[in-house]
């Protein structure tokens, strides 16, 4: 079967992409149908930018038809709203640069702390009794 593709119509698609957003896992579903879990990816992401399952190779992209061929309802089911999906994308960089900015600080305060301990060794060394004249005249 290699080099051969499973042809599967736009209601198959668009069935799974159904019962994918029912709750049914994607690797269920890939697996029962012949195909990869990316693939029923993409086919969401191209119903939900294009508003079908139509691909088209050359040219501009088509209008979106949303209706047309009877896919406006499974896209209001899987899409989701764009002032939403937004603001999911912006918290999710904020919540991506929070993150990088609290590790670079707790690099600076590990370097910070280890330095600490360095000073602090050095002024007990410095400070104990004893050592503080005969280091000094033995430098000298």
């Amino acid at each position: 079967m290699a080099g051969r593709q499973r042809v599967i119509d736009d209601d198959q698609k668009l069935e799974l992409l159904r019962r994918m957003e029912a709750g049914e896992t994607v690797s269920k579903l890939a697996d029962e149908v012949g195909v990869s879990r990316q693939r029923l990816y993409e086919w969401r992401d191209h119903l939900r930018l294009r508003g079908n399952l139509k691909s088209r190779r050359r040219g501009r992209p088509a209008r979106s038809t949303a209706g047309v061929d009877g896919t406006a309802q499974l896209q209001s089911a899987v899409d989701v709203p764009a002032p939403q999906e937004k603001a999911l994308t912006k918290a999710r960089r904020r919540i991506r640069e929070l993150e990088q900015k609290v590790g670079q600080q707790q690099l600076d305060l590990d370097f910070f702390r280890e330095a600490l301990r360095h000073f602090e060794e050095d002024q007990r060394r410095s400070s104990a009794p004893g050592e503080m004249g005969s280091s000094k005249s033995s430098k000298r």
